[in-house]
């Protein structure tokens, strides 16, 4: 068998690990999981990344980047259904592309205050889908609920093997969650 090249195992070994990290958190995520998550040994995955620690930060990294791709798409946008709804095509294209990264982003609302960067994650998210939570508690706990549907469904489809198929479900799934109608 050929041997991959280095820019696509390290995207597998992130995403295995992101999302093992957003399952269990940094602690009880042992560096061996990490390693058989990707089929590779504690040495072969420390080839790549040199301590968990390190594989850790380049997870929310890579996190980060999604986030603002998505972030800098959606901008030029007023705020407003259609908006929220490129946001939400944007974010499930990722999430079914690369589900672990997601869910390390997702983690922000499951397990707060984990990683010092999560507040910044989390007012990426805000300014995403242009949010004040404070104020606008039911927009809010409607956006979590989308986030959360997206997580789940996107995790469903991916092991189903059908995201062509599950992709616009999801979509109207998600829009539906956040009080939009359908035009």
């Amino acid at each position: 068998m050929p041997r991959q090249p280095k820019v696509g195992v390290d995207e597998r070994i992130l995403d295995a690990a992101a999302a093992l990290f957003a399952r269990h958190g940094f602690e009880q995520t042992s560096l061996k999981s990490l390693a058989d998550a990707v089929g590779l040994s504690k040495a072969g995955l420390l080839h790549h990344f040199p301590s968990k620690d390190a594989l850790f930060e380049a997870a929310w990294e890579q996190s980060r980047v999604l986030t603002m791709h998505v972030l800098d798409q959606v901008s030029p946008l007023p705020a407003g259904p259609e908006r929220d709804r490129r946001s939400l095509e944007l974010l499930t294209d990722h999430a079914l592309d690369r589900p672990g990264l997601v869910s390390l982003l997702f983690r922000t609302m499951t397990a707060p205050g984990e990683d010092p960067q999560q507040a910044q994650d989390e007012l990426l998210l805000n300014e995403m889908f242009v949010i004040d939570p404070e104020k606008e508690l039911p927009r809010a706990i409607r956006i979590v609920g989308a986030l959360s549907s997206m997580a789940v469904l996107t995790l469903l489809a991916n092991q189903q093997g059908d995201k062509t198929t599950w992709r616009p479900l999801i979509l109207a799934t998600c829009f539906d969650a956040l009080g939009h109608q359908e035009a």
